[in-house]
């Protein structure tokens, strides 16, 4: 078997063909759900100039979304003709019925097999709880994408490399709207603060990870020190304090990368699902 990005797995790690459809998965799905948080704002946008920058944002995570399940597809169907089907991860008993597509991917797995972190699927809250998911995550994807476009799988290091010109754009928009209203008005202030103290306990899960993420070859020791000093540059220019404990420290809520979600991710996949589990195999 060739060498899967960056990592050197030894005999003792469960079967790598499983773990990158599973990585590949857990990638794709982060972006999936945040965009679909952010789709909420669509005709809803404190102005009009940042309703569609927003929809926009949304529209870049679901395109991010679409290539990381294409290329799972693939996986998905070229490990499901190996003889040993110990082989592969489970994902449902029906992922499209002649073989998993990016839209069976998407629309019928349930609940527990989605595998991206809970912070993006928290409900959106106020434009400032928007704001910092926004900005919390796109630094975490910044970081994240940047190591990935070293991969030796070349269709990850694609993505990751075309993702990260959006990506980029992501992260000063919301960067620029985090010191905007941290450094604002006494409300904006008290609100960024709230939306800290309600998302930061999120943040820690970034950096522990899955079983299946070991195939990535990424420091996750080295990459959060990056991601909390970004955060702490931004911060300080937005007169907020970074929180104690941070995440490099112990305490974190985590548990989605392996499909151990909060209860708002069942509201959200139902929404996104509806349609299509309503009516199965139509087509516009």
């Amino acid at each position: 078997m060739e060498k899967i990005f960056n990592s050197s797995v030894t005999s003792k790690v469960p079967p790598l063909e499983g773990f990158r459809e599973a990585y590949t998965l857990h990638l794709a799905d982060n972006a999936l759900i945040l965009g679909q948080r952010n789709a909420e704002w669509c005709g809803h946008g404190p102005v009009l100039e940042q309703d569609i920058a927003i929809t926009n944002i949304s529209l870049d995570l679901i395109g991010q979304a679409r290539h990381f399940y294409q290329y799972a597809a693939e996986i998905i169907n070229e490990t499901s003709n190996l003889k040993d089907s110990s082989q592969v991860l489970p994902l449902g008993e029906d992922l499209g019925g002649a073989g998993a597509t990016e839209d069976s991917l998407a629309y019928l797995r349930t609940e527990r097999e989605f595998k991206n972190c809970l912070l993006v699927e928290l409900p959106r809250g106020d434009w400032a709880q928007t704001i910092l998911c926004q900005f919390l995550f796109s630094t975490y994807q910044f970081f994240l994408y940047t190591e990935l476009q070293k991969s030796d799988d070349k269709q990850i290091a694609a993505i990751a490399e075309k993702s990260l010109k959006e990506v980029t754009y992501h992260l000063r928009w919301s960067s620029e709207w985090v010191i905007r209203l941290g450094d604002g008005t006494e409300e904006s202030h008290q609100r960024m603060l709230k939306a800290v103290d309600a998302l930061w306990p999120y943040t820690g899960e970034f950096f522990e990870p899955a079983d299946y993420e070991i195939i990535a070859g990424i420091d996750f020791s080295l990459m959060k020190e990056k991601w909390l000093q970004k955060v702490k540059t931004v911060f300080e220019e937005a007169t907020l304090k970074v929180p104690n404990p941070s995440p490099l420290g112990e305490s974190w809520m985590g548990g989605g990368k392996n499909g151990i979600h909060t209860e708002h991710m069942g509201f959200i996949l139902a929404e996104m699902q509806s349609v299509h589990r309503t009516y199965p195999g139509a087509e516009w």
